[in-house]
């Protein structure tokens, strides 16, 4: 890579308006998630079923997603994205607004499962959008913007949702379905006009189909490390941590949510400044990075004597985390352009991380059960490795993507081409 490659950008590097619509309404999104994440368990209990049966109303949710997610990806191609935006948008608000006035428990495990394929509606052609509306050298800025306004807004829905528990288990529902209404219509009214988020309509317009992505190596890699990241982070993290706590550290309940904060807490520190470093110098050395010192860290945490070095483990994993993500879905946006529709292609990478995190906590709790903690934790950690060795193996294709090579011309191989890397 020659100095000139490896300099920063000096093109305009303002954000347009358009992606602060976005960047807003994804935070909203997951302030309401969260704050309807504290009531659901027990709004399903109240119905007189068992712990089990509200687990099942919580996995629908995340089911639905899953399979629903070719489907979304499918509508993002035929209708565009902002079409399926809002209707999936509109789909959840609807879906929350039922939950609130479900007057059994298979009406809540229904509303609640059509939720989730309004929520993967939104997801995939979210990401269709900011690539659309992202000019290409500030993409992985972007990236990681969405990524930390989505954070936050986690981190803050359930200390929001606690509180309004107490106004009635039904409450925190229908705010949140008013919020989702809200967000519908200022993305509708302030994009509708927007000459950026309008789909290419000239002859040379172009979609991208899975098999054509996959064709390529960047993607691929970025398909092993979304799944090892949902299988650690959505997964694993969530599932097994809290009862590491509890039964092998014997510490409370309430530290098991300190451990899961600091992996936030240093999620979002790193998120924005590594998306923004991938801009200049690629976005492989940051994945790369992350990949490592996530899968060293979650390894260990199995491990841990005592909560002090859990907490630093689990802080240390959210900093690899937050170097990775924001690289590789870029990298993503890379690979799809900014003219092409790719809802098959974005549809399959976040079901690698849906995947995971389905799968994973099933594996995990197996091996904490039969084997040891230790296990389950360094089985998680070393997923990793496949997707190093595919990020590695990558090459240059995923090393550099400065906007003087054109990536929106070069990198969508039609049919019949042979595969070629990205720069």
């Amino acid at each position: 890579m020659t100095a000139a490659e490896s300099a920063p950008d000096s093109r305009d590097t303002r954000l347009p308006s358009e992606i602060w619509v976005l960047v807003s309404a994804s935070f909203v999104i997951a302030l309401g998630y969260g704050i309807v994440a504290p009531a659901l368990p027990q709004f399903a209990v109240s119905f007189g079923v068992g712990a089990f049966a509200a687990t099942v109303v919580i996995s629908s949710f995340a089911f639905m997603r899953l399979v629903f997610a070719p489907a979304s990806g499918s509508l993002v191609q035929r209708i565009g994205e902002r079409p399926t935006y809002l209707t999936g948008l509109l789909i959840v608000a609807a879906s929350t607004g039922a939950v609130a006035f479900a007057s059994s428990y298979w009406q809540l495990l229904i509303f609640r499962g059509i939720g989730g394929i309004g929520s993967t509606m939104f997801t995939v052609s979210a990401l269709g959008l900011l690539i659309r509306i992202t000019p290409p050298h500030i993409r992985g800025r972007v990236s990681g913007l969405y990524a930390t306004s989505f954070l936050f807004g986690s981190i803050g829905g359930p200390l929001v949702g606690a509180a309004l528990v107490g106004f009635g288990l039904r409450v925190p529902f229908l705010i949140y379905a008013v919020a989702l209404l809200i967000a519908a219509a200022v993305v509708y009214f302030r994009l509708k006009d927007s000459a950026l988020a309008t789909p290419e309509t000239s002859s040379d317009a172009a979609t991208m189909t899975f098999r054509q992505a996959v064709r390529l190596p960047v993607y691929r890699a970025a398909l092993l490390s979304n799944f090892a990241n949902g299988w650690a982070v959505f997964g694993v993290r969530v599932a097994l941590v809290p009862l590491f706590v509890v039964q092998a550290l014997h510490a409370s309940d309430g530290y098991a949510g300190i451990a899961l904060t600091v992996f936030a807490v240093g999620n979002a520190l790193v998120q924005i400044q590594a998306g923004r470093l991938s801009d200049a110098y690629g976005r492989r050395p940051f994945v790369l990075a992350g990949l490592v010192v996530s899968g060293l860290c979650t390894a260990g945490l199995g491990f841990s004597p005592n909560l002090w070095v859990l907490f630093a483990l689990s802080a240390i994993a959210g900093v690899g985390s937050g170097l990775m993500n924001p690289a590789q879905q870029a990298a993503v946006a890379d690979v799809i352009g900014s003219k092409a529709r790719g809802g098959p292609v974005l549809a399959a990478f976040q079901m690698a991380s849906d995947v995971g995190s389905v799968v994973g906590p099933l594996v995990a709790g197996v091996l904490a059960e039969q084997l040891t903690y230790g296990t389950a934790f360094a089985v998680t950690g070393a997923l990793t490795i496949p997707a190093i060795a595919a990020w590695l193996l990558a090459g240059r294709s995923a090393g550099h993507t400065h906007p003087d090579h054109q990536a929106d011309e070069v990198r969508r191989p039609d049919r019949d081409e042979p595969e070629q890397q990205l720069s």
